[in-house]
């Protein structure tokens, strides 16, 4: 029996009786199990939210390489985009929003490369920054409803496609208008959002803009970027692997969501 002292990233008991489900691919009591997987799970919001490497996680927790494989097991398994989903479902039953979105907005982030990463890193000309870029479309309400990665070289416009493929495949096609700034101006992105039957709407600045100013629309998904900005992990791309670094996302996100479901449900923070 586990009887270290919890950590400040742990699981609680409401979360994980929301969410063991999903995470459990083998029953608990398989001769196959070695460690709980409420352990494991802990031990990944641990590494995501505290940025270190994985050779480094305390020793109270499972060993990392039990952890690293069975993240990889979970991200395979598409454990994080079914949970994804189903607490977007349920956050906005519980604020009684409609649960089919008919619009969503674009952004993206560049992350600096680390050694790690480096080899597959972009230069992102407008950041002035070489490293990986996460494209990510959220419904009205900030939460996540596709995610693509790739060099940050890769141009904003050319990941519409792609992204409102994703956005419809998971609403059901119930999205009308997309909106995004103007990164992604021009003539392609808006044929590639009419394909998927979707208008694109630049958001643009006032031209006598001279200081921060809130703009319409965008301002939700960059606050979903502040959100899993405090996930330190995510603050340079340190993943080997370009699905590894979507994974961290989602698991930044569904660790943001629990928390929000667990305070709208029973009240705690």
């Amino acid at each position: 029996m586990n009887t270290r002292k919890p950590y400040p990233s742990d699981v609680s008991d409401e979360e994980w009786a929301l969410i063991s489900s999903y995470l459990e691919l083998l029953p608990e009591a398989s001769c196959q199990r070695q460690h709980a997987s409420r352990d494991v799970f802990n031990a990944l919001r641990y590494v995501v939210k505290s940025g270190i490497q994985w050779r480094m996680l305390p020793h109270d927790f499972p060993p990392w390489e039990a952890v690293y494989q069975q993240s990889r097991r979970w991200l395979s398994a598409g454990v994080f985009d079914h949970l994804m989903s189903d607490l977007r479902e349920l956050l906005k039953e519980a604020q009684a929003k409609k649960s089919a979105p008919t619009a969503c907005i674009l952004d993206s982030r560049t992350l600096q490369s680390t050694p790690e990463s480096g080899a597959r890193a972009g230069f992102d000309a407008g950041k002035k920054r070489k490293g990986s870029k996460v494209h990510l479309a959220v419904d009205t309400l900030g939460y996540p409803l596709a995610m693509e990665a790739g060099p940050a070289n890769e141009q904003d416009r050319d990941q519409v496609a792609p992204l409102l493929e994703k956005v419809q495949d998971e609403t059901g096609g119930t999205v009308e208008v997309a909106y995004a700034d103007q990164g992604y101006t021009g003539e392609k992105p808006a044929q590639a959002a009419e394909v998927e039957g979707v208008e694109l709407v630049i958001v643009k600045r006032h031209p006598d803009q001279h200081s921060f100013i809130v703009l319409p629309k965008r301002w939700i998904v960059e606050r979903s970027f502040g959100w899993i900005a405090r996930c330190r992990r995510l603050l340079r791309d340190f993943e080997r692997l370009i699905e590894v670094l979507v994974g961290m996302h989602m698991v930044a996100f569904v660790c943001l969501m629990l928390r929000q479901v667990s305070q709208l449900l029973w009240g705690t923070s």
